[in-house]
């Protein structure tokens, strides 16, 4: 994630709002707005890079995960995702290691083959096919669709090599494991961008 394309400022700051904040500090100041509009906006750019590089996955993880079992009938793994309004959960077996990870992606994969990677590619291939094609699945467990190996980090892992790994794998979310690999939470990309901005944050 290269905070460097966006715009990280909070709001767009006018010329006058410039001058009024110049005039409200004491003492003579040589710069001119654009000058003043600048330097905020590379002040901000590091306070955001420096959080991002300071702050661990342990920090802004969600330790209250939602998971599933390898041996859970797909159509409870759906429930659960449904349930919960999320698009992906870790699989974890015995004393909750994590195993895998399953995501809306995975399902859509399995239910309307290679070509299919959107939900409305599987709505046509239903209709061509004049049936459900998630019919063959109801037999399936989560281990039968799980990406697995899962990639996952430490709790010790700074946000930036996670959003790395989010760009780089093009996944939105990573299980946080200790070294026996028990799950100990999750970090998804929207944790990231929340740690970008602290005084939005409800610790």
């Amino acid at each position: 994630m290269d905070h460097r394309n966006l715009d990280t400022s909070p709001m767009d700051i006018s010329d006058d709002d410039i001058l009024k904040a110049m005039k409200d500090i004491s003492g003579y100041l040589d710069i001119t707005t654009g000058d003043f509009k600048e330097i905020y906006r590379f002040a901000y750019q590091h306070a955001v890079d420096r959080l991002t590089h300071s702050l661990t996955a342990g920090e802004v993880m969600t330790t209250d995960v939602v998971f599933v079992k390898r041996d859970d009938p797909l159509e409870t793994v759906a429930q659960i995702m449904a349930r919960h309004g999320i698009a992906g959960v870790p699989v974890v077996e015995n004393e909750e290691k994590v195993v895998g990870v399953i995501s809306e992606k995975d399902f859509l994969f399995h239910m309307g083959g290679k070509d299919a990677r959107s939900f409305m590619e599987v709505v046509v291939q239903c209709l061509r096919n004049r049936g459900c094609v998630a019919i063959a699945m109801r037999q399936q467990r989560a281990e039968d669709i799980m990406t697995s190996p899962a990639i996952t980090v430490r709790e010790d892992t700074p946000l930036s090599e996670i959003a790395n790994i989010f760009t780089k794998k093009e996944i939105n979310r990573v299980p946080v494991t200790h070294d026996g690999g028990k799950l100990l939470g999750i970090v998804a990309r929207e944790d990231i961008v929340k740690s970008s901005f602290p005084q939005k944050q409800k610790r």
